[in-house]
């Protein structure tokens, strides 16, 4: 097979779920020994068809060829068999066992679990030294960062001899260093003749790694371009069916009196790691606090304890009231009494309960509330499947029905659920994480101007992203962490993703 050849072949594919059309009529073509980028927004369908080629899901209606073979994909293990691999945005690892038990796992050969584990441990020896995918395979999944877990989900696939490896918004969970690092990996496993498909939002990635790429909207193929033929407000604009604002527009800040201040915050971890050092800061009235690091420095353990989910000592100041850090009383509830919403880095084991429907979802938190629970017995759910409603409309949350569950949802609009439920509480101080992870282009340009207008109406906002853009972007200051210490305070306007970068790496 020439490198020009398709590997894959998808002829008008169909797939519905009830009334909701994820895919109409998409044909599509990739050619063999390349990288090919999927981009669209939350709900184009993009994950759907991947799901198809792997077989997570059947098609409706539709033809799948594999290197020139028509097939028939009715499960996951008919794609590996075919040599078609898959990492899905929220891994598929057993985190209580090692990743070497983890990359084995229902590929096991011989009669002997022993054999099988000292033979996969010879040819993931190789397969790590080839790809540059080294990892401790005794390590305990729970205990490796999320780069590292990526990479055995990788492994696994090379491991299963994948010729065709799929990854769903791969970077959404990296810092721009892992991000780098996989990139390399890529390819890597390019020129070593693997053909890669790359679903992301992200259109600095696009441009920098892929050969072509594909738009998707609303569940149909609107274009696939060579990358060196295109540029992101392009693909933005292919994307969302308008132009797109990829730099938000904001007026200077009008600044008023503090509304948060901590002094001299401590947090020790339950296994004894000191993750919080002496941390002071404030933030006022009408401005946008960033708070820049590599994950692991402190920023979600700091972000916990303002939301009071965790407990630490020293002292924190809310409109120059002294609230209490002690356990009884420091918790989320009278978080929100004191006019503080907290949007939590992962929506989905903070932000959401997945099997609960969206309109339930938006009283998490705020079930106790007059307006939705006024005899403290039942809960009014008329109102609050009216105010859903609403808030689907206001955040344009796809689909648009509060009566499905939030696993229902795509990962983009999961985020649009929690942070309409946070937003929309008219919150005094906004505390958020990651508020754009796995979220496409249309998505981001619409929370950061949600988040502008909280700033612009005179409320504080401290955001916590990993993404440099972003907080340069939208913050008015930034503190930069550091191995659970602030390294240093910057004005936004007044420095650059090198001097950022640099504190980041604990450089004064």
């Amino acid at each position: 097979m020439t490198r020009k050849q398709p590997i894959i072949e998808l002829k008008s594919i169909y797939k519905s779920f009830g009334s909701v059309q994820a895919n109409k009529n998409i044909s599509l073509k990739i050619n063999a020994g390349t990288i090919h980028g999927i981009v669209g927004e939350n709900g184009a369908g993009k994950s759907t068809l991947m799901s198809i080629l792997y077989g997570f899901y059947q098609a409706d209606k539709g033809t799948i060829i594999i290197e020139g073979q028509k097939v028939s994909i009715t499960d996951s293990q008919t794609a590996i068999d075919r040599g078609i691999g898959m990492v899905f945005q929220h891994f598929k690892l057993v985190e209580n066992f090692s990743v070497l038990e983890n990359i084995i796992l229902g590929a096991e050969t011989g009669n002997l679990i022993a054999q099988a584990l000292a033979s996969a441990r010879k040819t993931l020896s190789k397969l790590a030294k080839e790809y540059e995918l080294n990892v401790n395979p005794d390590s305990l999944i729970e205990n490796i960062s999320v780069g590292m877990q990526q990479r055995v989900e990788i492994l696994k696939s090379l491991f299963r001899k994948a010729k065709i490896l799929i990854l769903d918004e791969p970077t959404g969970v990296l810092t721009p260093a892992e991000a780098e690092h996989l990139f390399r990996i890529l390819k890597n496993l390019k020129n070593e003749g693997k053909t890669i498909i790359l679903i992301t939002h992200k259109l600095k990635e696009i441009m920098s790694v892929t050969d072509t790429v594909s738009v998707m909207r609303q569940g149909t193929m609107t274009a696939t371009l060579k990358t060196v033929d295109t540029n992101p407000e392009h693909l933005a604009e292919l994307m969302v069916g308008r132009k797109v604002l990829l730099q938000i527009e904001k007026k200077p800040a009008q600044v008023g009196p503090s509304v948060l201040s901590c002094r001299q915050l401590n947090y020790t971890d339950e296994k004894g790691v000191k993750r919080l050092k002496d941390i002071s800061f404030n933030v006022r009235q009408g401005e946008i606090l960033g708070i820049a690091g590599v994950a692991g420095n402190g920023q979600s353990e700091l972000l916990e304890v303002l939301s009071g989910i965790k407990n630490a000592d020293g002292e924190i100041y809310v409109n120059s009231r002294k609230i209490s850090l002690d356990s009884k009383d420091s918790n989320p509830r009278s978080r929100r009494h004191l006019g503080i919403s907290h949007v939590p880095e992962d929506r989905q084991k903070l932000g959401l309960v997945m099997d609960f429907y969206a309109w339930e979802n938006m009283a998490l938190g705020y079930h106790h509330k007059k307006t939705y629970n006024p005899n403290r017995v039942f809960m009014n759910n008329k109102i609050l499947k009216q105010e859903t409603k609403e808030r689907i409309r206001k955040f344009d949350i796809r689909p648009d029905d509060p009566d499905l569950s939030a696993k229902s949802f795509s990962g983009g609009n999961q985020q649009k659920i929690v942070l309409a439920r946070e937003i929309e509480q008219n919150p005094n101080l906004l505390v958020v994480g990651q508020p754009t992870r796995g979220v496409d282009i249309g998505a981001i340009e619409f929370i950061h101007k949600r988040i502008i207008e909280l700033r612009d109406a005179g409320k504080a906002v401290i955001l916590i992203s990993v993404e440099l853009d972003e907080i340069l972007s939208l913050s008015d200051r930034i503190l930069v962490m550091f191995d659970g210490k602030v390294m240093g305070e910057k004005k936004a306007a007044d420095t650059n993703e090198r001097e950022l970068g640099l504190l980041m790496a604990g450089i004064d």
